[in-house]
């Protein structure tokens, strides 16, 4: 009985694939740098790096039992765990590092940016990468790369620019300069971010050694280690100051469990549809209503103690963070044909408002909740 494994690029499409300890050769050759290099134009709504094989072919390929994995096996996963408590971590830092007066570009652009530059590089070398063991490559794509970028963050940056919420002294017209602003700056440097990280996979994947694959050992010992520092987030959220808790510490609690819900959205949905990648538009906009809602949580007058406050924010950063992404949405963006790449992309943003109109807006125009007022968080 042949198992399924994740498609990585696409949130994990199931499909009967295994891993190849080397590339494929011929037609499937072929297909390969197809859908890896040139992604940015194909005409099917597949993928930018299936992964060996499309659905819609059949599995040729004698498979090797010991390098097959279903889509939720402890080794698939497992590596999801870190990989989103480093994105989490990485897009809180360079929010933190690109946030001070006088800045030219909105602190969200810089891990949106390097997203999807990382997993750009990642679709070249899927095939290396899987080489040594297959999970590393969702834990990259999915889990790093979808955690470091994030949809729902985008969308409410979006709409505090349509509202005003810095309360700067500008016109109406010049809000909507601003939100257009966010809307075209994150879809062009994500894009060109991705072209570019594709560009530098391609360049290095000559020059990288293919070896077997990792022995049985090795992979339990990636496994292990991964619920460990996952597990690790639990003693340093209660164990140091509770003034990291709405900085950082929350928001790892709650990282793996919203990539996980992103991961089995794709791998339910997304092969329901040949149109568009449901699964990561479901997350997108399930993730963006999420965040809209935790936002007015923080906003209502009625005192939110310090601590509840502080989860908040985790939820905030951390699932919603993580359950949306920006960077499997510009790559699957990329690889649909023109007219289904700007329906995909139309639908997810206009959606997206939508949703912080009528759970967001809807509250702070009603004046039920303020725009600037948040609940206060602990500071020693």
């Amino acid at each position: 009985m042949s198992l399924t494994t994740a498609s990585p690029a696409n949130e994990n499409c199931i499909q009967h694939v295994h891993v190849l300890k080397s590339p494929p050769t011929g037609e499937q050759n072929s297909h390969y740098h197809h859908t890896t290099t040139s992604g940015f134009y194909t005409t099917d709504s597949g993928p930018l790096a299936s992964t060996e094989l499309p659905s819609s072919e059949p599995d040729v390929t004698p498979q090797d039992p010991a390098q097959s994995y279903h889509p939720f096996s402890p080794a698939v996963i497992a590596p999801l765990m870190p990989a989103s408590v480093f994105g989490v971590l990485a897009r809180l830092g360079l929010q933190a590092l690109a946030t001070y007066d006088g800045k030219s570009v909105f602190p969200l652009a810089f891990p949106q940016s390097l997203g999807c530059l990382i997993i750009g590089v990642a679709l070249p070398l899927k095939d290396v990468i899987n080489g040594y063991h297959g999970p590393l490559y969702t834990a990259i794509t999915t889990g790093f790369c979808g955690s470091l970028t994030t949809f729902s963050g985008w969308q409410l940056d979006i709409f505090d620019s349509w509202i005003n919420e810095g309360q700067f002294h500008r016109s109406g017209l010049r809000n909507v300069v601003d939100a257009f602003t966010k809307i075209s700056f994150t879809f062009l440097i994500s894009l060109a971010s991705l072209s570019f990280g594709v560009h530098i996979g391609t360049a290095l994947l000559p020059f990288i050694p293919r070896t077997g694959p990792l022995t049985s050992a090795m992979r339990r010992a990636i496994t292990v280690l991964s619920i460990m520092i996952y597990l690790a987030t639990f003693p340093t959220y209660f164990r140091l100051s509770a003034s990291f808790r709405h900085q950082a510490t929350a928001a790892l609690l709650f990282s793996f469990p919203g990539t996980l819900t992103r991961y089995m959205l794709s791998i339910l949905l997304n092969p329901r549809s040949k149109l568009l990648p449901v699964g990561t538009l479901v997350a997108n906009e399930l993730g963006t209503s999420l965040l809209a809602l935790f936002h007015v949580l923080q906003g209502l007058p009625r005192t939110v103690s310090p601590n509840a406050c502080s989860i908040l924010q985790g939820l905030e950063d951390g699932y919603c963070g993580c359950l949306t992404t920006v960077s499997t949405f510009v790559a699957e963006m990329s690889a649909l044909a023109i007219g289904k790449r700007w329906l995909y992309a139309t639908i997810s943003i206009v959606m997206g408002q939508v949703l912080m109109v009528l759970i967001l807006g809807s509250t702070v125009w009603t004046g039920n909740v303020s725009a600037q007022v948040r609940c206060t968080f602990v500071d020693t």
